[in-house]
């Protein structure tokens, strides 16, 4: 029997939605697969939805600020629900814009729960659909971006109930504002959290098994953010081992251990955000024999697996797991599979936290350089004397480089501050284009704005910043 497809891709996510959109471009028949909503965990329980509650928050918390711009208003509230609400219609739209694209494009969406069996030219998909009965799909490649989900640690109670015990899913659409949260984790999904439900009033306390929060982060980073974190009122708990978690009427106990010595922290609601396990059992992997890396797929450089014709990209297939990473890697192996000559996969990803300050990085952090026994220039600027920062009343922050004293090829750059994360592209530009320090020097920036500080922290690095 010919294959019904040139590609069948399982998992809509921004990696498998995107993924289909350029083999669909490319002339390839396909086929996408969705057990649950198009457009997968980022559109519908993560990256989107929670920019929507954190524009929320930001938008209150300001109003406690209007003073130090020259404003005044009284009596602000908010309506919790119409915040949920809000994200929760935000979420719809774009699960409504991949439809679209869906269709645009010519591709045909399976909904239904797909598990893999053994085929000719690559895997047979047997999906159980949703309508139900079930439907035999085959194709000449198979996508696998099923993605991941929240990780549980059943064995000190850390496991989510939607009650007392949230993980990102329950924490985006709870029926109630709880007064008080313990926060476990510290990565960018457990500072969102902790940042929103602290703009609204919340008590917050963040807990972190290593010595520092944000642990992935340039330790300049890491300190500067704890402290910015720390004068909104956000507590934190590092080197802490959390050792028990119990449920009771009125919340929960955290038992940690900090330096050998036990504490109790309580609070009405516990947000787990102890990161993430790979969605990769139950579809049929280990009767193919798909080699896993702790429990995510191993590809090579273009995203294949072990097994003839079949792929794996996004969090399935290991760190980052991020959802620009996942669509890179959709985009390329689906031009591999067509056959065309693509870049390597492995580019410059950078990683994003849109808390109050927002914080952004790509590539090495110091720590890892000098662990490497790189020679390195470093530059620093921070917004407190940039113009725009100071004029728009966001001085917090600074921008850091890190370039090869060798080569001047610039390999590091980490910012801490307001919308950082619009500005990182900047450096993932330069780092992708092997752009060097002159490359950069020359660069004009425009005035005012905060990206001059990407200028100066570059300067500062050789000698020749000009405002410090």
């Amino acid at each position: 029997m010919a294959a019904e497809f040139d590609l069948v891709v399982i998992g809509s996510g921004p990696g498998g939605y995107v993924a289909a959109i350029r083999a669909s471009q490319l002339g390839q028949k396909v086929a996408i697969v969705e057990r649950e909503n198009l457009g997968g965990i980022c559109l519908n329980w993560g990256c989107i939805p929670t920019k929507a509650l954190l524009k929320s928050g930001e938008k209150f918390e300001s109003l406690s600020h209007l003073k130090e711009y020259g404003l005044s208003a009284s009596g602000a509230t908010f309506d919790f629900d119409a915040i949920i609400q809000r994200s929760r219609g935000v979420a719809a739209t774009m699960n409504k814009g991949v439809a679209f694209l869906m269709k645009k494009n010519k591709i045909e969406v399976i909904e239904g729960t797909a598990k893999l069996e053994k085929g000719a030219a690559a895997p047979k998909v047997v999906v159980a659909l949703k309508a139900g009965g079930s439907r035999n799909v085959e194709a000449k490649s198979v996508m696998l971006a099923v993605g991941a989900r929240a990780r549980s640690l059943p064995q000190i109670g850390l496991e989510a109930d939607g009650d007392k015990i949230w993980a990102y899913r329950d924490a985006l659409a709870p029926k109630t504002l709880p007064k008080s949260f313990v926060v476990i984790g510290s990565g960018a999904i457990g500072i969102e959290f902790a940042s929103f439900y602290r703009a609204l009033g919340a008590e917050v306390t963040v807990v972190e098994a290593v010595d520092r929060i944000m642990p992935v982060e340039d330790e300049e980073v890491s300190k500067a953010a704890k402290k910015s974190f720390e004068k909104r009122g956000i507590k934190f708990k590092v080197g802490a081992k959390v050792t028990k978690v119990t449920k009771s009427a009125s919340g929960v106990a955290v038992a940690v251990e900090i330096g050998g010595k036990a504490e109790t922290l309580e609070a009405e609601v516990c947000i787990s955000a102890v990161g993430i396990t790979a969605n990769t059992d139950g579809i049929g992997l280990e009767a193919l024999g798909v080699e896993l890396d702790r429990g995510h797929i191993r590809t090579d450089g273009h995203c294949q697996t072990n097994v003839k014709g079949l792929f794996a990209i996004g969090d399935c297939a290991g760190a980052p797991w991020l959802a620009h990473k996942a669509s890179h890697e959709g985009i390329h192996a689906a031009e591999f599979i067509a056959g065309y000559k693509t870049p390597n996969v492995h580019s410059p990803i950078a990683g994003c936290t849109y808390a109050q300050p927002q914080v952004a990085s790509v590539g090495v952090t110091e720590q890892a350089a000098r662990a490497e026994k790189r020679e390195v220039k470093i530059g620093r600027f921070p917004f407190r004397v940039n113009g725009k920062a100071v004029a728009a009343g966001e001085p917090d922050g600074f921008v850091k480089v890190i370039f090869d004293a060798k080569t001047g090829a610039l390999i590091g750059a980490h910012m801490m501050g307001h919308e950082v994360t619009e500005m990182i592209q900047g450096y993932v530009t330069a780092i992708t284009m092997e752009a060097t320090e002159e490359d950069i020097h020359g660069i004009v920036y425009p005035h005012p704005t905060m990206s001059e500080a990407m200028h100066e922290a570059a300067l500062d690095a050789y000698g020749r910043v000009i405002h410090l």
